[in-house]
């Protein structure tokens, strides 16, 4: 019989065997834990390193001017691809290195705002260009300030005596509206044109945020401030829908007096269209091409084959078998472009863009920060070199802060005795009329949408949401804000009353500030604060804007504010530290890559609708929690 100790060893020799066996399984899982490891990084550094040495060779094997044969005349093929942007939040290197060597035609990128009409321009004392073809399929995003100043080039362009030409397998409403200012316009007999009027449409979250038992603690001034809307009702407000109708009446009939000028069509022609589709439809048996041909919206039905030989018969034939071009890009290397030159020193005019959400801080391209800004406008008034300045906006306002870090800078700006113009893009509205209500002029154009005088702050608490998890906060503090912005916990009364108390505050410092800088009366002011938002021709007549104009009249005026005869125009940007280079050259192209290829664009618009009025939100970041912002860049279009 064994003993209790022979037990004990035999139980210790068990323990013993089974350490050594999942010490052994252990370090199996272990060296194949590094092997993949091992491979992983090894095959992300030859990809790497491939992409690398891709990108060198082909920055070497691309000389300026290389791939670029304008020698021979051809029609300019005005590819307006992504969206259209006052500044490039990406280089666009990787993408165009990849069309180039690989034969990606379709990546999506961003094409420059300046870029078009200085190709326009320049195209039109172009022997080497004998006419523009629009390519407009994969436009992306585009104010309808921007349309209008395209069509007005290419209006210019036509004066020279040459033709442009918009030919497409379909037309998207934004598409066509550029289209209708070509000489000629095709169509596939499979398409169609879209025309379907314009609007604005947001989710709403009331509910999701009561189920979530989220504590929004609102607080605004402005019957017509709808920023916060989505997170207050489950529907689109009384005023909001008045004053959103108002606006947008004014833009859609200026879209269809466009059209109807430009096509020569009868006046109703485009209210028939629109509103009277199916009877329309049915009349031509339900063709949508031969409906569009009949309205008179293009000029002929054409197959592909038919419009290749049709162009090859205006340009010649190319080595392809194709129709004799130059390619967008290829042409823009070609030219040199506004703003780019050196600083004149008999006269010169900086030009700063500023677009997006103006938050605090340095911020990058695709954001106004309130440092960054400011610190470009100071660096322009402290260059010996410029004798004015035009800052271009296209924001919907953001951090009161950041507004007024940048104002205070402009304010600077304007002792060193220098003009100050302000020109409005797209939208320029709220926090935008906060910076530049103090500006020696303020230009816009017919349809920028500007004002939305008011402000607002919106704090959400979690307890709610918390407890019914079984998460509770409690504690003691010296004094009732001790807790202060703890969102575990409800705000306290007092805390609420003092931001009611400096809400009021700086309402009353807006209205001060506008009222000042564009000397109108307090009480004048008050009748179009309150968040209301007016398209560019009200705005003038209300005095909110001088003059309407583009980027280019802004200059010119800041040029005679300064008394210049003769001056050149330079952007002035901040330098972009390598690393910032390296991202935006690698990651935001690729990025922009493999979401388009890989979730279909109507799911991207989509997400884009549900999370763009929490994302915005979201990202603000005001010191003392207070916002001049307007969603009004929503726009159906």
């Amino acid at each position: 019989m064994k003993s209790f100790y022979d037990a004990i060893n035999i139980n210790q020799d068990i323990n013993s065997h089974m350490t050594d066996l999942i010490r052994s399984i252990y370090n199996i899982f272990r060296w194949v834990g590094k092997f993949l490891t091992t491979v992983r990084v090894f095959t992300l550094n030859i990809v790497f390193l491939a992409l690398f040495l891709f990108l060198i060779t082909a920055i070497i094997s691309r000389s300026p001017g290389k791939d670029v044969n304008i020698t021979d005349s051809g029609a300019l093929l005005l590819s307006l691809r992504g969206d259209i942007v006052e500044e490039k939040q990406s280089n666009d290197l990787f993408s165009t290195l990849i069309n180039d060597k690989l034969g990606f035609d379709s990546l999506p990128t961003e094409t420059l705002f300046q870029d078009i009409l200085d190709a326009i321009a320049s195209a039109s004392d172009d022997d080497n260009v004998s006419f523009i073809l629009l390519d407009l399929g994969d436009m992306g995003s585009i104010g309808l300030n921007q349309l209008q100043a395209i069509g007005a080039a290419l209006t210019e362009f036509k004066s020279s005596g040459k033709k442009v030409i918009a030919a497409e397998d379909f037309y998207r409403q934004k598409a066509y509206y550029l289209a209708s200012f070509a000489d000629e316009i095709y169509l596939n007999p499979m398409g169609a044109v879209d025309l379907h009027g314009i609007g604005t449409y947001r989710l709403y979250f009331k509910d999701a945020i009561d189920k979530l038992k989220i504590n929004y603690n609102i607080f605004r001034i402005g019957t017509f401030k709808s920023a916060l809307e989505p997170v207050m009702r489950n529907s689109m407000s009384t005023a909001a829908r008045s004053q959103n109708m108002s606006w947008l009446s004014a833009l859609w009939n200026t879209i269809s007096s466009d059209i109807i000028r430009e096509r020569k069509l009868d006046k109703n022609a485009i209210t028939t269209y629109t509103e009277n589709i199916d009877r329309e439809l049915t009349r031509a048996g339900g063709d949508t091409a031969q409906l569009a041909l009949q309205t008179g919206l293009v000029d002929a039905l054409k197959n592909r084959e038919e419009l290749r030989n049709y162009l090859t018969s205006l340009s010649g034939k190319n080595d392809d078998g194709g129709f004799k071009h130059i390619k967008f890009n290829d042409y823009l290397s070609s030219i040199t472009r506004s703003f780019s030159g050196p600083l004149d020193s008999d006269g010169s005019i900086g030009v700063i863009i500023a677009q997006g959400a103006i938050l605090n801080g340095e911020q990058p391209v695709g954001f106004i920060g309130g440092d960054s800004l400011a610190s470009l406008i100071r660096k322009a008034r402290e260059a010996d070199n410029i004798d004015g300045l035009v800052i271009r906006i296209v924001s919907g306002g953001g951090s009161v802060f950041a507004s007024e870090i940048i104002r205070q800078e402009i304010l600077e700006f304007k002792k060193s005795g220098k003009p100050i113009v302000v020109s409005m893009g797209e939208v320029a509205a709220s926090g935008v009329y906060w910076i530049a209500a103090d500006a020696d002029e303020i230009w816009a154009s017919p349809v920028t949408l500007t004002g939305s005088i008011g402000i607002f702050a919106a704090i959400p608490t979690f307890e709610n949401s918390l407890s019914e998890l079984g998460i509770y906060s409690d504690g003691v503090g010296t004094t009732s804000l001790a807790a202060a912005l703890d969102l575990t916990r409800p705000l306290a009364p007092l805390l609420k009353k003092a931001i009611d108390i400096n809400l009021q505050h700086g309402y009353e410092q807006f209205l001060n500030i506008v009222s000042k800088g564009r000397s109108i009366t307090n009480e004048e002011i008050r009748t179009v604060a309150e968040g209301r938002v007016f398209d560019g021709r009200k705005a003038l007549e209300l005095g909110l804007v001088d003059k309407l104009g583009t980027l280019e009249d802004a200059i010119s005026s800041a040029a005679n504010l300064a008394q210049l005869d003769d001056y050149s125009a330079t952007y002035i940007r901040r330098p972009l530290s390598v690393k910032e280079e390296f991202f935006q050259i690698f990651s935001s192209s690729m990025m922009d890559t493999l979401i388009s290829a890989t979730i279909p664009p109507v799911i991207i618009k989509t997400l884009g609708q549900l999370i763009r009025p929490v994302t915005e939100i979201m990202l603000f970041n005001d010191p003392k929690g207070l916002y001049a912002h307007c969603l009004i860049n929503d726009l159906s279009f």
